[in-house]
């Protein structure tokens, strides 16, 4: 007789009922284990151990060598679903394949990051698809379905979608609080989440750092009012690092831990990544909270249940039928040559005077030079390259090594100080090897390389080159490659491949010495320390002995640069010799803009402006091609050049990509994911949210943009005919004919919109509501059908509190961009009106108005509700349209701090005191007369601390 396997091992039974079966068999105290990030086994069952989150956002990340793809906002240009499906399914083959040879390689993949590209400043844009909804959450759904494969039971990886929720600053991002007014919240930022959870092929979410509307998010009520609603499997909230730890240590907003760690699962969280793998500490506040009464075990079972239903999804109790355990696809043919098609395809041609492409058959030589004309740079979410190219590789392998020079423009220095000049030691045999050549679990405990002699000063200079990267913030490389770098110990060698780490250790800044004349302090930025010459070798002063007296042993250094060749100069020699000019600009990932650093301004860094400007009038042949994570403000070189390109970091595949672009072997056709500004002062500020009141994104911006949402040129031309719009039922069937009407074969992006013709409220310009690549040859054309469900032409109806598509006219614009529509149709949607406020009956929440000014949202208890305070003086709420039928005798306030607050209606001011409460969240009611009746605006202003939850009016019948 057979024997019956234990039922939660059964593969007959369906997942719920094994994990019953398997719930009852835990103890407590395993069930509590299973809550960390790194779940030990439970050897009395044979059940192995788990750890939630492997970095996956554009391949393999912090595991060693795996294929590299270009950054997630790389893939965004592509604007090419299916590429990315396959990048997606490409990623979760090498994490399945890299599983089966280290299991500290894990399935449960940390990525996409679904944020929103609102502001093109913050730190960590890179990492973002679009700042546009639609473009976000299809390219999110495509790379999530890759990832998860098609199995109806069994998942290859499951995607945990980072970052919940209105995450877009790096600067004091664990303790700032984004004011997310509720269409913003409804129309905007949840959106991005939606489509790929409801799509089916996400497993779970991760909270930001930040805090909304007052509240941490990894406390939010909208975990459960909004994320689990969407769906009707169970999804699993991972926290942040260190994130359950913030909400006592920096963000205070509760007393104890025990307090902390409840509320977070009870909000939602079910595992807790915090002190990386010692789960002790979190398992202890857990097992306190459950003993100060805090949580029960239901709350603990429900966490444990989403845990082991990801957990079963990925095969681990069902290895026979798991059809994804024997993957071993990993840097095949197919792999790499993704890789190459999807950084060919993330290029943009932003501006093109005839110059492009460049024939591989014509005589002449080309000059490659910029800084990143011989990098291939990495970003802190990317894997170690397998292969390399640059573009300098990328164009000598296609035009030819002796038709192509460089000069990469980095000045020429060296250092001396009253002990001689700064010199590079030789290193001899070494057997250490570079930070980074292998895996590890956390890259950010990595150590600089100590095995290395350190630099010292003598007589005989070494020649460093150094970079400006902007914001003073210099790099200095020795004469071998080799970056300058700081280790544990404190001295300074040149050690490191390139710049990284968390706290990267590769950069420094000047600082003048009043009465020095040409004397300059070296400060090393990862630790703030001055740079001293001792007698065993230079080091970093430690933080007691940065500015110590003169001739002590920890006093730091002043040295005097003698530049030996300024880059400018090289570059402008290059130049000057070669028939045509590449200069290749950008940003290094790792440097001003990056996870825990937002950027500071939107102009290329000085140093570089310095090198496009010196080729550029040494020969006009000059093309810019910028390499970068983010846009520039580029308007000086869009209108001097004949030709612009941007591309994201392309991976490994970068140079290739360049290079084929550039020749015309293929014709470019990616697309900007995002607004490029022409100047700082186009944007709002940083931490400002609120997109429509502050113009934001191609949506709501009215100002002339340096290079449009969608943009991007091609070696061709495309026609657009015969667009035709017109509803069937919940649907917009939209077509068009797309036709190349040029005489090169080349992708398109036909990019549809759509605008409210007279919206009753402020809507966007243009919104996207589809988009397609094709492929065309010349001559040739195609029919592109849309089918848009019509609550995509809707908006948040803070009126009524619901999703409303006003009746009226909408323009369905089909085009190349945001600002290249090419035809026009209308349509119009029948319905009722959804009327004037009917504030009799509902009252106002306060953060339900249609514009705000010098107010912020905050947090109206810390388990849910939304409350508004001021933040300067001249603050205003306004409530359009407020139906007072046939009139009402007072109004009554629900407020929470000291103060009064003025409420204005139909010209008459109701003052109304509010003494002060018992702390931020003890809101009391006052009432005041008010007389008003019909439909009339609101205006409130409020005074002083108050915090004011909502506004109720009693009618002249009550």
């Amino acid at each position: 007789m057979t024997e019956q396997p234990q039922p939660f091992r059964d593969p007959q039974l369906p997942f719920s009922r094994r994990i019953d079966d398997l719930l009852r068999r835990l103890t407590l105290d395993e069930r509590i284990a299973m809550l960390h990030q790194f779940a030990p086994a439970v050897d009395r069952l044979g059940i192995g151990a788990f750890r939630t989150g492997q970095e996956a956002l554009h391949g393999v990340a912090w595991m060693g060598p795996a294929t590299v793809f270009p950054q997630a906002v790389g893939l965004g240009s592509t604007w090419n679903d299916e590429l990315v499906r396959r990048v997606g399914e490409a990623v979760g083959n090498e994490v399945r394949a890299k599983r089966a040879k280290d299991d500290r390689v894990g399935l449960n993949v940390w990525a996409p990051t679904v944020n929103l590209l609102r502001h093109p400043l913050w730190g960590r844009g890179e990492e973002g698809y679009a700042e546009d909804t639609a473009l976000t959450s299809a390219l999110a759904v495509a790379y999530t379905r890759g990832l998860r494969g098609d199995h109806p039971h069994y998942w290859r990886t499951a995607p945990v979608l980072k970052h919940w929720l209105a995450h877009n600053n790096e600067t004091d991002r664990d303790i700032s609080s984004s004011s997310v007014r509720p269409r913003v919240l409804h129309e905007y930022d949840l959106r991005a989440f939606r489509d790929a959870v409801q799509a089916g092929a996400v497993a779970g979410v991760m909270p930001a750092y930040n805090l909304v509307n007052g509240r941490p998010n990894h406390v939010s009520p909208l975990l459960s009012q909004q994320l689990r609603s969407w769906t009707e499997r169970s999804l699993v909230v991972c926290s942040d690092a260190g994130a359950p730890s913030n909400l006592v240590d920096s963000e205070h907003y509760f007393d104890t831990h025990e307090q902390a760690t409840a509320a977070a699962l009870k909000a939602g969280v079910d595992s807790f990544t915090d002190h990386g793998q010692d789960s002790t500490v979190m398992t202890g506040r857990i097992r306190r909270a459950l003993e100060q009464g805090l949580l029960d075990e239901a709350d603990i079972d429900t966490a444990v249940r989403r845990l082991l239903e990801l957990r079963y999804s990925l095969g681990e109790f069902d290895p026979g039928l798991d059809p994804y355990a024997e993957a071993v696809a990993f840097d095949t043919a197919e792999h790499r040559a993704l890789a190459q098609e999807a950084a060919e395809q993330a290029v943009v041609l932003l501006k093109n005077d005839g110059l492009l492409p460049l024939d591989p058959g014509a005589p002449g030589t080309i000059a490659v030079v910029g800084l990143l004309a011989d990098s291939c740079k990495l970003d802190w979410y990317s894997g170690t390259l397998i292969h390399r190219s640059t573009p300098l590789d990328g164009l000598r392998a296609r035009f030819g090594a002796d038709r192509v020079t460089f000069a990469e423009g980095a000045d020429l220095v060296r250092l001396k100080c009253a002990a001689g000049w700064l010199q590079i030691a030789e290193a001899g045999e070494s057997a250490g090897a570079d930070r980074g050549a292998g895996g590890a679990l956390d890259p950010a405990l990595l150590a600089g390389r100590t095995d290395l002699p350190p630099l010292t000063c003598g007589d005989t200079p070494s020649d460093l080159a150094l970079v400006d990267w902007g914001d003073g913030v210099l790099t200095l490389r020795a004469p071998d490659g080799r970056y300058v770098s700081v280790a544990e110990d404190g001295y300074v060698r040149a050690s490191a491949d390139e710049p990284g780490g968390w706290i990267v250790q590769e950069t420094f800044r000047w600082e003048e010495v009043a009465g020095h004349a040409g004397g300059h302090r070296l400060v090393h930025i990862g630790t703030g320390g001055y740079v001293c010459v001792a007698a065993d070798g230079v080091k970093v002063a430690a933080a007691d002995e940065k500015i110590s007296g003169h001739g002590s042993a920890g006093a730091a250094t002043v040295f005097e640069r003698e530049v030996v060749e300024r880059g400018e100069d090289a570059v402008a020699r290059a130049a000057a010799a070669a028939d045509t000019v590449i200069v290749v600009v950008g940003n290094d990932p790792h440097i001003n803009g990056r996870e825990t650093e937002d950027r500071t301004t939107l102009d290329l860094p000085a140093h570089q402006e310095r090198l496009w400007r010196a080729a550029h009038a040494a020969n006009p042949r000059t093309v810019l091609a910028v390499t970068s994570a983010y846009p520039y403000a580029l308007t000086d070189a869009a209108a001097a050049l004949p030709a612009l390109l941007w591309t994201a970091h392309g991976g490994q595949a970068a140079g290739t990509a360049l290079a084929r672009i550039l020749s015309g072997d293929v014709s470019p056709a990616g697309r900007l994911p995002q607004t490029w500004y022409t100047s700082d002062a186009e944007l709002p500020g940083l931490l400002d949210y609120d997109i429509i009141g502050s113009r934001q994104t191609y949506l709501y911006y009215d100002g002339t943009p340096l290079y449009p949402f969608g943009h991007g040129l091609s070696y061709t031309a495309f026609t657009y005919s015969g667009l035709t719009a017109e509803r069937d039922g919940d649907l917009l069937r939209v077509s068009v004919t797309v036709t190349n009407a040029g005489a090169v074969a080349s992708d398109e992006v036909a990019q549809l919109y759509v605008r409210a013709v007279a919206p009753s409220v402020v809507r966007p310009l243009r919104q996207l509501v589809g988009h397609r690549r094709l492929h065309l040859a010349p001559g040739t054309g195609q029919r592109v059908d849309f089918a848009v469900p019509v609550s995509e032409l809707g908006h948040w109806d803070v009126a009524h509190g619901r999703w409303t598509v006003e009746p009226g006219v909408y323009e369905v614009q089909a085009g190349a961009s945001a600002a290249d529509i090419r035809l026009i149709a209308d349509v119009t949607v029948d319905g009722e009106p959804s009327g004037p406020r009917p504030v009799l009956d509902r009252g106002l929440e306060a953060a339900d108005y249609d514009e705000q000014s010098a107010t912020g949202i905050v947090d109206r208890t810390k388990t849910d509700g939304d409350a508004v305070t001021a933040t300067g003086p001249e603050n205003e709420l306004l409530f359009l349209h407020c139906d007072f039928a046939a009139g009402t005798r007072a109004v009554t306030v629900s407020v929470a701090g000291e103060g009064s607050v003025e409420i204005t209606v139909d010209g008459r001011t109701a003052a109304v005191a509010v003494p002060a409460t018992d702390g931020p969240y003890d809101y009391r009611s006052h009432e005041a007369p008010l007389t008003a009746s019909g439909v009339q605006d609101v205006r409130v202003t409020l005074r002083g601390t108050v915090r004011l939850a909502r506004i109720d009016f009693t009618g002249v019948t009550e």
